[in-house]
Parts: C-alpha cells; sequence; structure tokens
C-alpha cells in the first residue's frame, strides 16, 4: 500500500510526497498539493489491486517514443496486424494533431489538465472530424500505457471529445441512384448501381473480381477490398470485419448491368478485377472520383459523395422490410459474432430482399414515371435473359444509354 506524508524537500519547501514499494524497492514521489499526492496513491493502490506495480521510472518515457512503438507493435484484437490504411490514419494523426501537443511530455506527466488542453488546441485549429479521430486514438495510446505499468490511470477522460458528429448526409433514393448510373460514362454504371442497391463499399468494388460474380445466382460474392494508400500504393486486403464476407444478391436490373458490364470490359481471366480504369488493370480513386463528380453535376447532385450511394442501399433495403439484422448482413456492417450466427439466414433472405429492390426499380420504369424518356426500358440495363449467352449484346463497347 501507499502512503503519502507532508515534509520539506531540498529547497526546505513543504511537499506531500508519496511512497510506496515496487518488487520490495522503495518508490516516492513529491506533489506540491496534498490533493494531487491523494490522488496519486489512491492510483497506486488501485494499480497494486489489479497486480500491476507502477515505477515511476517507467512513466518517465516521452509520449512521443512510446507511442511510436505503440504504433509498430499495434495489432487488431484478434492478433491480425493493423490495415494499411488504419495504420496510415493513425500515422497522419500522431503527426498532424497529437504529438505537436503532447509528443515532448513524459507519460506520466500528461493528466487530466493537460490532456484537456491539448484537446482545446487541437478542437480550434482542426475540422471536428479529425479532433475526435485524435482524441479517441490518445486513450487508446494511454490505456496500453496503463496495462504496461508505466500510468496508474487514463487520463483521457472528456466525454464525448471522441464522438464524430459529421454532417447529416443527404436523403438517396432510388431514382437519383438510376439518375446517377445514367449521367457516369459507361465503364462505372454498373459499379454505382452495385454500390447504390448492393450496398458494397468503394474497396470491396474495387477488389472485385469475375470469380466473385455468378450472374445465374444474381449474385456477388465478397472476399477482399482494395485500399490505395497516399503514395499511391494499391493494397488488397481481406474485409475490415468477418461480417464484410458474404454474399449480395442483386436485383434483376442491376444483375443484368453487371453482365452488360462484363461483356462490354470483359476481364482477361477469372481472377481479374470487374472494374478498372482506361489505361491500368487496377481502377485509381482519383480516376473514378473525376468521372464521378462529373456525373453528379450533370445529374444534378452536386452535393453527393461517392459513399452515399451505401446509405442509399441500406435504406432501399429497410424500406423493402428486411430488418435491422438482415441490412447489417446484408451491407456486412455487424460485430463478426453477430456475423456468424446469421450468416446462413442472412443470405437466404438476402435474395428476397434483392427481388422486393427490384420491384422499387421496376416502378421506375412504367409509363407516366418522370424517369421515363423515349429510350427502350432496358436501355439503362443492357438485356434480360443474362442466364442465356445467346442474349448477349454483339458489340462489346455499345454504352448502355
Amino acid at each position: 500500500m501507499a502512503s503519502v506524508q507532508k515534509a520539506r524537500n531540498s529547497a526546505d519547501e513543504w511537499r506531500w510526497i508519496v511512497r510506496w514499494r515496487v518488487e520490495g524497492s522503495s518508490r516516492e514521489r513529491w506533489f506540491a498539493r496534498s490533493k494531487d499526492a491523494q490522488t496519486f496513491r489512491r492510483q497506486v493502490e488501485a494499480a497494486e489491486l489489479r497486480g500491476i506495480s507502477l515505477d515511476p521510472a517507467r512513466g518517465s518515457v516521452l509520449f512521443v517514443d512510446y507511442a511510436e512503438r505503440w504504433l509498430g507493435s499495434r495489432t487488431k484484437p484478434d492478433g491480425r496486424p493493423l490495415a494499411p490504411r488504419t495504420k496510415e490514419l493513425y500515422r497522419s494523426l500522431l503527426d498532424l494533431h497529437v504529438l505537436p501537443g503532447l509528443g515532448r511530455a513524459q507519460l506520466s506527466a500528461i493528466n487530466a489538465e493537460r490532456n484537456r488542453a491539448w484537446h482545446r488546441r487541437v478542437a480550434q485549429d482542426a475540422s471536428p472530424l479529425q479532433a475526435a479521430k485524435a482524441y479517441r486514438l490518445v486513450p487508446t495510446i494511454f490505456g496500453t500505457a496503463v496495462d504496461d505499468g508505466r500510468v496508474a490511470s487514463n487520463p483521457c477522460r472528456l466525454r464525448g471529445a471522441g464522438v464524430e458528429r459529421s454532417a447529416e448526409r443527404p436523403f438517396v433514393d432510388a431514382e437519383m441512384v438510376v439518375a446517377l448510373a445514367k449521367a457516369i460514362e459507361p465503364r462505372f454504371k454498373a459499379l454505382v448501381l452495385l454500390a447504390g442497391f448492393g450496398g458494397l463499399r468503394l474497396g470491396e468494388l474495387l477488389a472485385l473480381t469475375a470469380t466473385g460474380v455468378d450472374l445465374q445466382q444474381h449474385a456477388v460474392r465478397v472476399v477482399a477490398q482494395a485500399v490505395e494508400l497516399r503514395d499511391g500504393t494499391r493494397v488488397v486486403t481481406p474485409p475490415k470485419t468477418d461480417a464484410g464476407r458474404r454474399v449480395v444478391h442483386l436485383p434483376l436490373r442491376v444483375n443484368d448491368t453487371l453482365a452488360w458490364h462484363l461483356n462490354a470490359f470483359p476481364p482477361r481471366d477469372s481472377g481479374s478485377l470487374v472494374f478498372t480504369g482506361p489505361l491500368s488493370d487496377g481502377l485509381r480513386r482519383a480516376t473514378l472520383q473525376k468521372a464521378w463528380d462529373k456525373a453528379r453535376h450533370t445529374a444534378g447532385f452536386p452535393a453527393l459523395h461517392l459513399h452515399d450511394l451505401r446509405h442509399a442501399a441500406g435504406t432501399l433495403a429497410a424500406q423493402t422490410g428486411a430488418t435491422t439484422r438482415e441490412v447489417m448482413a446484408r451491407l456486412g456492417h455487424a460485430s463478426p459474432a453477430a456475423a456468424q450466427r446469421y450468416q446462413h439466414a442472412a443470405e437466404r433472405r438476402d435474395a428476397v430482399i434483392a427481388n422486393a429492390l427490384d420491384v422499387v426499380l421496376g416502378a421506375l420504369s412504367r409509363p407516366g414515371n418522370s424517369t421515363r424518356t423515349e429510350e427502350p426500358e432496358d436501355a439503362l440495363w443492357g438485356w434480360r435473359g443474362v442466364g442465356d449467352k445467346a442474349h448477349l449484346p454483339t458489340e462489346a463497347h455499345t454504352p448502355p444509354d
């Protein structure tokens, strides 16, 4: 146990000293205020109850040095390495927002007051989103420091500081998704529809290969995601969670457009990517973003982001009567345990959701609908009966519009 005593220091000033033992050796720490000494004493005793012997020398390491080692050894909860983009994000947050304010301080010197002062500066200088991300990173690092016995407690106690409060995104309905697919260049029409009605993440779309497409079953299998690092390196990794591995069934019209795409822009082999750039095998985000920017302005929706299509897919699926669990399974947005528990039932139900979405899409082609044009009904979707190869278009690069 620890004790607190009032004593004079070497400068003949009255101070409070906390004494305790670590593995048989005596340790002490001086404080100017009795309140701080008592707080530290309680922290030492709490650490001892957890089986941790707090050694002040271990807390004297600079935050920058400890954070660098933390980032180098950090893994996911299941022991797998961090995803490249996650590690890149942590690196950026440390360099831009964390280390300039906390880097040169010792771990043990960063208390709640200093943490609040640092957060105030970050909140003033950075966007609310970046400030929240940076704040969540710091207590995570200190959580490891507590486990390592370097500090007695986590000084990050600001409630809500790590909550991201993004601006509410605009609602995207089925008609808007179709309009965007019509407006974008032919190479990316199927990609827009898969995002807007299938809910695939951009990284999942960029990693989709011909092997993952089953036109007969009107489905795609998601097994990977492609990420592009800041230096341009393209990395293909497994999905973010086990729930990301899934089969997504497609409405008939989306399946038809995907079949048209594979015929118009045929992959070299079964392992090749479905969506490519005009000059390279791997589709660059900048190339897609340029096409998307042009399409959203042409369609009259300049504020929409590519990721809004995924939100649209979730909303549209829910409108068909799908349960929350079914929507989460369709989007690959669930905890690993929940994904395993509901996987088989969700796949069976997912085909029903796709059929219901097809009804929604069919309504857009009815006479009198505002999106009806003089073009044939299947001008966007390509053709019917994709299971019969005889129905494939003969002109490989005839656009669907």
